[in-house]
């Protein structure tokens, strides 16, 4: 019996303001192939970054923002990112809301960090989810009012499963953006990949293991950015940061959804939170600002 001995090439580079790095397992004829496969993996990126970006003034997301009360035919990439956020909005009755963008700007989030410069769109606050009209059949969404569309708990986790499908030939690779991971295939042991959790409450330290493979891990907490009145992770019905929870981590066949259902969790608080995650068919940990940890019943399998 042959043994084949896998190779690891790995890359990384700053897309959506996080670093993305890629580890990808290949045979050794397979050294150019994965070379192809990271190159096209960034193009994911940049290309999601292009069309979604709320901070760039020449992004699709931004040109759609500024038409208000006329259907606009947007690309498909942006269509799915919009449609699915809305979607997650109304099964969360907007502690999920893509139409935050107003308040993320007012509370400091409107800087572009690859020229520095504030980017605002000034459009009034008041705005929500529904404002925001999808028509599937049509492929089109309108916007009822001027508002700020933000996809910040959307597009990144997008961006990793595209990536993901330039890998799906190779024996194992992982995807880190920033803490959203998807993890396909097997380690070079042939186990599952190990991924450690981060421990809201502490600089730099675990708060445990977990191993997944073919999955997607994604985490959300209060310490990631922050301005003078809070974190970045608002909560839409109310006036101010979501103040529940300090870290939730979601495991979930997408980066996508685990990405998105991370936020909404975040907002929601622990029971609430606990409940969207097992309705959805996702698994997670909620760390709670009063020193708790809550589990979905299947997150112990993951733990390691």
């Amino acid at each position: 019996m042959t043994t084949v001995t896998l190779q690891r090439a790995t890359a990384a580079r700053v897309f959506m303001d996080t670093l993305v790095a890629f580890e990808v397992l290949h045979e050794d004829a397979d050294t150019e192939s994965a070379d192809r496969a990271i190159n096209e993996a960034f193009g994911w990126f940049a290309e999601v970054e292009r069309t979604c970006s709320r901070f760039d003034p020449a992004s699709e997301l931004r040109r759609l923002c500024e038409r208000t009360d006329q259907p606009v035919r947007p690309s498909a990439l942006l269509f799915a990112a919009i449609a699915f956020a809305v979607e997650l909005a109304e099964r969360t009755n907007g502690a999920f809301d893509p139409a935050v963008g107003a308040r993320m700007e007012a509370a400091g989030f409107d800087t572009n960090y690859r020229t520095g410069e504030r980017q605002p769109q000034r459009t009034p606050g008041g705005a929500m989810w529904r404002d925001i009209e999808v028509d599937r059949e049509g492929g089109t969404v309108r916007l009822r009012r001027p508002l700020t569309i933000d996809l910040g708990a959307v597009a990144k986790g997008m961006a990793v499963d595209l990536a993901a499908r330039a890998f799906a030939g190779f024996p194992g690779f992982v995807i880190d953006a920033g803490g959203d991971i998807f993890a396909g295939g097997t380690n070079a042991d042939g186990g599952p990949w190990v991924i450690g959790l981060r421990d809201p409450s502490g600089e730099g330290t675990l708060a445990g293991r977990v191993a997944i493979s073919d999955a997607a891990i994604c985490t959300s907490g209060d310490y990631e950015r922050r301005a003078a009145d809070g974190h970045h992770i608002l909560d839409p019905r109310g006036s101010g940061s979501a103040t529940e929870c300090i870290g939730v981590t979601v495991i979930a066949e997408s980066a996508m959804a685990a990405d998105a259902l991370a936020t909404a969790a975040f907002v929601l608080g622990p029971e609430d939170g606990i409940a969207l995650l097992e309705e959805e068919g996702a698994d997670g940990c909620l760390a709670t600002s009063d020193g708790r940890t809550v589990t979905t019943r299947g997150f112990e399998a993951y733990l390691r």
